[in-house]
């Protein structure tokens, strides 16, 4: 759909697997000597980057020998780390073909391609048989996808009964304009941010009882606090982190999220649900 490949286009970066490279080497890393706690910074394309995912996938009751599915993984990030911390196997699917092929150089680099494997493809049309997945996740997806009962009908789908999914999202809390551009969209054209409640309806429809909710507004304005801090007192950004990703949009963007944070618009939110 051309919604798809606008949004696909926008996170599309040109050289992003050799900026990845290049800010290892800053770290005197190579991709023979890096790990996914070195990739870390980059990998994780959320609020709150491994800490959050911590946090949001410890809910999901992960279990040693389960197949997950990380949907609009990105570069696989929250992948590799639900890989490793809970001895799973993980597949993604993202629209974005770049961040398909350098997530699996990614995982060849920390040695995780038997664990870990992503797709590039629509999570509306996923290419996996009913009931395949034990358990599934996204993080911040949604404000991507305008149609969240067809998102949620198609992980139902895809899930065994009983499984855990869960959803990080930055979701609307307040009425009023956004600032863009923000790290998901440039512009309102491609950004479909929705309340809790919304997305609460239409995860019921599809099947899922939400089982735990958690707006998480306070922990992503001290997270970013400490990356202001942390950036001054070293003089810049790391070698590696999310500006590697937006390039030199970054400050615009994530200052615009912040904005629209402290204003009330806006808050990351944890939704964890079973799929009946």
């Amino acid at each position: 759909m051309a919604s798809e490949q606008r949004v696909a286009d926008h996170y599309n970066h040109g050289e992003l697997l050799a900026a990845i490279e290049a800010g290892l080497t800053r770290l005197g890393l190579s991709p023979e000597t890096t790990s996914i706690e070195d990739l870390a910074p980059v990998d994780e394309f959320h609020v709150g980057g491994r800490k959050a995912s911590s946090h949001f996938l410890d809910q999901l009751a992960i279990q040693p020998g389960m197949r997950i599915l990380d949907i609009g993984c990105g570069l696989g990030g929250a992948a590799r780390f639900a890989a490793t911390t809970y001895d799973a196997h993980v597949v993604g699917i993202d629209l974005t073909p770049e961040f398909i092929a350098a997530g699996t150089a990614l995982c060849r680099w920390v040695g995780l391609d038997d664990r870990v494997t992503l797709h590039q493809g629509s999570a509306l049309d996923m290419p996996f048989a009913d009931q395949t997945f034990d358990g599934a996740y996204m993080m911040h997806v949604g404000m991507n996808i305008a149609a969240k009962p067809d998102l949620f009908a198609e992980a139902h789908r895809v899930l065994a009964p009983g499984a855990r999914f869960g959803v990080y999202d930055i979701m609307r809390t307040g009425d009023g304009d956004l600032a863009y551009p923000v790290p998901w969209a440039a512009s309102p054209d491609t950004s479909w941010v929705a309340t809790p409640d919304s997305y609460k309806a239409a995860l019921e429809q599809a099947g899922f009882r939400i089982v735990a909710e958690l707006n998480r507004r306070e922990f992503a304005l001290d997270y970013f606090r400490t990356v202001r801090e942390t950036n001054k007192a070293q003089g810049g950004p790391p070698p590696l982190g999310l500006h590697t990703l937006m390039q030199h949009s970054t400050a615009e963007k994530t200052g615009n999220l912040v904005a629209n944070i402290t204003n009330g618009l806006v808050a990351p939110v944890e939704l964890i649900t079973v799929r009946e």
